[in-house]
């Protein structure tokens, strides 16, 4: 009986002690950049650009928050105010292969939508885990709908295919692409698209400076808008 105490006793610690370790949770990791730009005089310009995210993970579960927004403004006329806000749960399958699940927000007030809102499941896999390349595709089926400044609205059957690579060019200089598309399923012709490409030097274990150039395309714009919108920016950068 001893023995057989013994041995459940055993069997019940390494399954706590096994299941203790797949849920462990680890701190959370944030990543901001910030742009600011001002001038003053024959000019008054005002130009802001924050872009970062926030993730944890506990176990096989992982969540992520995204946030990409910039404004400006000349001699106080806005001249632009948009942002993006995604939400991302993940679920190891294997190392390399995640259950997904997405839901993004974007509101773009000079892009003729008033706001354009997308959610669905779909999958994550690494192609590349290396210390200097690393790829991340993913894909999603969603649900979207896109409300216009008119105040017509549509939705419709979506999908999501996103890739980021990243590349280590030396210990203090990192390569960065990040390319996504989203369309409509029955209508092609109806999809956008999103680039963002940076070079990010590190000064410290914190900080670092970063130069990005992002393209916004929307291939059939509303209310005759122009179909690509770019951003290129100077940033600081805090990893925490």
């Amino acid at each position: 009986m001893k023995r057989i105490a013994l041995s459940t006793l055993l069997a019940s610690t390494l399954f706590i002690s096994a299941h203790a370790d797949t849920m462990k949770v680890t701190p959370l990791v944030t990543h901001t950049e910030l742009g600011y730009i001002q001038t003053t005089g024959n000019t008054k310009t005002k130009t802001f650009n924050l872009d970062g995210n926030a993730k944890k993970a506990w176990g096989k579960h992982q969540g992520k928050i995204t946030f990409d927004g910039q404004y400006a403004s000349d001699n106080g006329d806005e001249t632009k105010n948009k942002y993006l806000i995604e939400l991302n749960y993940n679920y190891a399958i294997t190392d390399r292969l995640s259950f997904d699940y997405l839901v993004g927000y974007k509101a773009d007030k000079f892009s003729g939508y008033d706001y354009q809102f997308y959610t669905g499941p779909g999958l994550q896999y690494k192609v590349l885990t290396g210390d200097i390349h690393k790829l991340v595709v993913d894909g999603n089926l969603l649900y979207s709908k896109d409300k216009y400044t008119d105040a017509q609205s549509e939705d419709y059957a979506a999908y999501r295919l996103k890739g980021v690579y990243d590349y280590q060019i030396s210990k203090n200089l990192k390569f960065n692409q990040e390319l996504s598309i989203r369309g409509q399923f029955d209508d092609m012709p109806n999809y956008f698209a999103f680039s963002k490409t940076s070079f990010i030097s590190k000064l410290s274990d914190i900080f670092s400076a970063g130069v990005s150039y992002k393209i916004d395309y929307a291939n059939r714009p509303p209310m005759d808008k122009q179909k690509t919108d770019t951003t290129f920016t100077l940033n600081l950068i805090a990893d925490y």
